[in-house]
């Protein structure tokens, strides 16, 4: 028999992940040739979710706990819950109800008969903010040039895939796990599967500005070195720019040997030359503290505790 492991990141949901989970066994109770494990990732939410999830895991042993010590962010939760997966295949979904579970088996048909190795919703029209949808498109446009994504393809949050793309992705060990490039470097055979996505039952998201753009900087640096080569050819530009500009300043002069040196322009572009220097400093200091990071063997995430796992699994 094929099990299928729900893998859910909960942060401040204490008033939606029991429908979320009641809905999940509804939808498996139609097709009794698949078993399956509910996973349910405590990211540290500072609401009462883990005694909920507690709760639930208490009367349904399907139904499996693990409670992060601290908040390590989304993707690191999603690698929590599948280093602890028992299933051939994986869904993952949100825990605020938006992901419409009434269409798991249309998300499932393409894994399930060896089409694709990951299928994704794709939603017509998101539902967030204008600004979170303009950070979505500029995260995959950004995805698209630093890690060869295919352009028309968009990362959502409910999804299914293979175990042998996950088992790929566990042997990524150090911090800042950035899911799609963990994806994209293990298969390309995705396949998207058009759907509505669902209003949120209660409340606004907690994805801040702040996650996001400590996600898009995950990206930038964790699995592209792109942006050091640009930083390279910007240089190279920038002292051509200035090599050219030296020699028209030298001829000039010697043309016009009463010329009045140019102290306004001098000192843009001194502040021009120095802004550009101190942007790719920070860039590179961003790639090496990152090693330094990883040198020093900084968890990805760290288990407090986890409840309906057998013994050996810890």
């Amino acid at each position: 028999m094929s099990m299928i492991s729900f893998v859910i990141p909960c942060y401040c949901s204490e008033l939606t992940i029991e429908m979320v989970v009641a809905e999940i066994i509804d939808t498996m109770s139609l097709r009794k040739e698949f078993d399956y494990e509910i996973i349910c990732v405590n990211d540290a939410s500072p609401d009462d979710v883990l005694t909920v999830l507690k709760k639930m895991a208490s009367n349904n042993h399907q139904i499996k706990v693990i409670d992060l010590a601290r908040n390590f962010g989304k993707h690191a939760a999603l690698m929590a819950g599948f280093s602890k997966v028992k299933g051939d295949y994986i869904v993952c979904l949100d825990d605020d109800g938006q992901c419409p579970m009434d269409h798991l088996w249309d998300l499932m048909a393409p894994v399930l008969e060896n089409r694709a190795d990951y299928t994704m919703a794709k939603y017509s029209r998101k539902k967030q903010s204008a600004f979170k949808n303009m950070g979505s498109k500029f995260n995959s446009w950004m995805s698209h040039v630093l890690i060869n994504k295919p352009k028309d393809l968009r990362f959502t949050n409910f999804k299914a895939i293979k175990r042998f793309v996950v088992d790929e992705m566990l042997k990524y060990n150090n911090p800042y796990p950035y899911i799609e490039g963990l994806t994209l470097r293990t298969t390309r055979n995705i396949v998207t599967v058009p759907m509505e996505e669902r209003e949120r039952a209660v409340g606004e998201g907690h994805f801040t500005f702040r996650k996001s753009l400590a996600l898009l900087m995950n990206g930038f640096t964790a699995f592209s070195v792109k942006p050091l080569r640009v930083s390279s050819v910007l240089g190279v530009i920038l002292a051509f720019i200035g090599f050219i500009y030296g020699i028209f300043i030298v001829i000039k002069r010697i043309m016009n040997p009463g010329m009045t040196l140019g102290y306004s322009s001098t000192m843009a572009v001194i502040l021009f030359i120095g802004g550009m220097l101190m942007l790719i400093l920070g860039l590179i200091g961003e790639y090496i503290g990152r090693i330094y990071i990883c040198l020093n063997n900084s968890p990805q995430y760290v288990i407090r505790e986890s409840q309906n796992f057998d013994e050996i699994e810890g």
